[in-house]
């Protein structure tokens, strides 16, 4: 029988920080090493979704993701492994004197950021906490959402703001709740067009969140000053939030940000982290996890 040919592993992780430039990191028995809670991506699982899911099933803490950091890429056994990581901020307690520790992980340690560089047994995870450690403030996330698949307009004789999803769309927008909530927005704003409304639903019924319909982000009515006047809502408000538009309006949206103008898929998302009222960087994340 021929050998298998080698495959990507994909693997999502955090370095997750906490005030006082302290680092948490894991201890596995079964390798006796230190580095950060990681692991690998589940079939259909979002990596962004990964990273929060490993973080809390390792360490017993929620976290919400921050600025992206460079990805790691080594051999294993299996393949080539592919781990994605990103800054991570514990939402709620911080204790990991509670965690039960088992077979795979039998210690969790908060270690000043020093210490850390010298705990870790693999030098790519020290590589990757100097990385972190350069861009350890914190930020926020701005999350600007394109709706999903929606009903095409040709097709549709009514007001074109009641214009509804497609079965497709319906099924984005479900998988977009686990991706929206690693980022742990608490606001969310969106068109009044049914085909918005019905893009963040799944997410704010599943965070208990009341949507913010603004008409100044509709196809029909969206100007600069409309669309500049919501952005600088969410940058100045100081939450973590989700913006939902339509294609025509995006522009404005990423303009009014501050970020280049980029086409976004339907469905597709753009994380701008956000300091001090200025982006310092972006990613993009499609539901499936594709590119």
């Amino acid at each position: 029988m021929p050998a298998r040919p080698p495959r990507d592993v994909l693997a999502a992780g955090a370095v997750v920080l906490r005030p006082g430039g302290q680092v948490l990191l894991v201890h596995r028995p079964k390798y006796d090493d230190w580095s950060f809670p990681k692991g690998k991506v589940d079939p259909g699982e979002h990596p962004a979704a990964a990273a929060v899911r490993e973080v809390e099933e390792e360490t017993g803490l929620r976290v919400r993701l921050g600025v992206p950091l460079a990805s790691q890429r080594y051999d294993v056994v299996a393949g080539t492994k592919h781990v994605s990581y990103w800054i991570g901020r514990v939402v709620g307690d911080h204790d990991v004197s509670d965690y039960a520790v088992n077979d795979e992980i039998d210690e969790v340690s908060w270690l000043p950021y020093e210490e850390a560089l010298v705990r870790l047994t693999y030098e790519r995870d020290r590589r990757t906490l100097v990385d972190a450690h350069q861009v350890r403030r914190r930020t926020r996330a701005v999350i600007v959402l394109r709706h999903a698949q929606a009903r095409p307009r040709k097709t549709w004789s009514k007001d074109d703001r009641r214009r509804p999803l497609l079965p497709e769309g319906a099924e984005q927008a479900a998988a977009l709740v686990p991706v929206l909530a690693a980022y742990a927005p608490t606001r969310v704003i969106t068109s009044g067009s049914t085909r918005c409304v019905e893009t963040v639903r799944p997410f704010v019924r599943w965070a208990g969140l009341r949507p913010e319909c603004d008409d100044g982000l509709s196809q029909e009515d969206a100007t600069p000053v409309t669309v500049g006047t919501a952005v600088a809502r969410l940058v100045d408000g100081g939450a973590d939030a989700v913006l939902c538009s339509h294609r025509p309006v995006l522009p404005l949206v990423l303009d009014a940000l501050g970020v280049p103008e980029q086409p976004l898929a339907p469905g597709e998302m753009l994380v701008a982290h956000v300091r001090h009222g200025v982006v310092v960087a972006t990613e993009r994340h499609r539901p499936d996890g594709s590119e």
